[in-house]
């Protein structure tokens, strides 16, 4: 994997694009002002604030590789996590479980009585899991189909999931901005049962080679290969163009 130079600007970048996706939008420029400077913007406080508080956990190395080992570890460390993220936004209550049904799309996530069962039983039930990816897809789809929170679940989720794969020394998963729909589709496809989850693996595999690829040595080198391979383009203009995600210099 290279030293920890080799992955200088991984946590900014993932912090970037895990918020981006979630509809929390900055240039990245300015993003990268607000996380790494300190420069909270008067117009967008909440926004910004989200954006700080995840590159905080994952600058972290002990917040970024702690996986749980319980269920129950599992829950306090959605609370806590949480609770960094939305912080700012305390109608979002922060590191409380949701109290109301919550949707996306017409689909109806795990109901708030059933939500503590759910995510402990979904937990044992991973436990014969030992493949760091499928380990991660595993944590992933658990914590996104149970939308534990009133809001911040899909940040949540991959921070979660990446632990699984910095615990074992595994390269994180970035999902950029122009593979935003094939990520929610391999998601989907596992909520309808569409197969035993090899397309949402596959497209985790896949961020995973991008992630391999792209030289995040610093700030500039990363936004190039970032560029170069479309990360930045919006899905649906890129889906119309013709532009997929592609791993730098091929």
């Amino acid at each position: 994997m290279g030293g920890p130079s080799r992955w200088e600007w991984l946590a900014f970048f993932e912090a970037y694009f895990s918020n981006f996706i979630e509809g929390t939008e900055f240039g990245v420029e300015e993003a990268r002002s607000i996380a790494i400077d300190g420069n909270i913007p008067a117009a967008r406080p909440q926004d910004a604030h989200d954006v700080a508080a995840t590159f905080r956990i994952l600058s972290d190395p002990a917040l970024a590789g702690r996986k749980p080992t319980s269920g129950s570890d599992m829950l306090d460390l959605l609370r806590e996590h949480h609770r960094v993220l939305m912080a700012a936004r305390p109608d979002k209550r922060p590191g409380e479980f949701k109290e109301k049904q919550n949707y996306a799309g017409g689909y109806q996530f795990v109901e708030p009585a059933l939500l503590v069962g759910t995510l402990r039983r979904g937990f044992d039930a991973f436990a014969a899991v030992t493949d760091p990816l499928q380990r991660a897809a595993a944590m992933m789809f658990l914590i996104t189909e149970c939308h534990p929170f009133d809001d911040g679940n899909g940040r949540v989720a991959r921070i979660i999931a990446n632990a699984e794969l910095t615990a074992t020394g595994q390269v994180r998963l970035i999902i950029p901005t122009v593979y935003r729909n094939n990520y929610l589709a391999g998601l989907s496809s596992v909520s309808n049962e569409a197969g035993r989850g090899e397309a949402f693996l596959s497209v985790l595999r896949y961020a995973q080679r991008w992630v391999a690829a792209v030289d995040w040595r610093s700030f500039d080198r990363a936004h190039a290969d970032i560029t170069e391979s479309f990360g930045y383009n919006d899905p649906a203009l890129a889906e119309s163009s013709g532009l997929r995600l592609r791993l730098p210099g091929s």
